[in-house]
């Protein structure tokens, strides 16, 4: 019964309608169940086995083991640092091969289902890869360009020496002549 119903006391009472007083497990109006837990109530019995606990299939399941998830978030993020930071080169195609190696592992993980992150392993892959082309690219036109700026240096001519030696001619006064 909802609290304070007209006519009725408090939840738990064993009161009835004002002035009446009704026994333990006693059925209210349109079959509610009366108060439980009192001494001689009926209510539901208790599971045998460990006191306090309710019947099998109640209450929060156990939790789930959590998947292993690390392989694939560790190929991904080496493989946009890889891609991110191609400008160091040597770094960025050490990064890019941990990248692909990590996002393999990961990816096998996700197809045993020992994984849930197929999709951030096979990124970390292709990032990966990403990275160690472009580390590679510009590995090649540092290369190309170093050895351009030697050829041209090779086929310039020597420069000429601005300053002369020799010492300027001394000129003479130039005299007046009546005329």
């Amino acid at each position: 019964m909802p609290y304070g119903y007209e006519g009725y006391g408090a939840p738990g009472s064993h009161a009835g309608p004002v002035g009446q007083a009704h026994a333990p497990g006693f059925q209210g109006p349109q079959g509610y169940p009366g108060p439980q837990g009192y001494p001689g109530a009926q209510g539901y019995p208790a599971y045998p086995g460990y006191p306090g606990q309710g019947a099998p299939g109640y209450g929060w399941p156990a939790m789930p083991v959590a998947p292993a998830n690390g392989m694939g978030v560790t190929g991904l993020v080496l493989g946009i640092i890889a891609a991110a930071g191609f400008c160091l080169w040597p770094l960025a195609i050490v990064l890019g091969i941990l990248a692909v190696i990590f996002g393999a592992v990961g990816r096998g993980k996700a197809r045993r289902g020992e994984a849930t992150n197929g999709g951030q392993a096979l990124a970390g892959i292709i990032c990966g890869a990403a990275g160690i082309a472009l580390g590679v690219a510009l590995l090649v036109i540092t290369v190309v360009l170093s050895e351009e700026e030697k050829d041209t240096a090779a086929l310039e001519p020597p420069a000429r020496a601005t300053t002369s030696t020799a010492a300027p001619a001394e000129t003479a006064p130039a005299q007046l002549t009546p005329a």
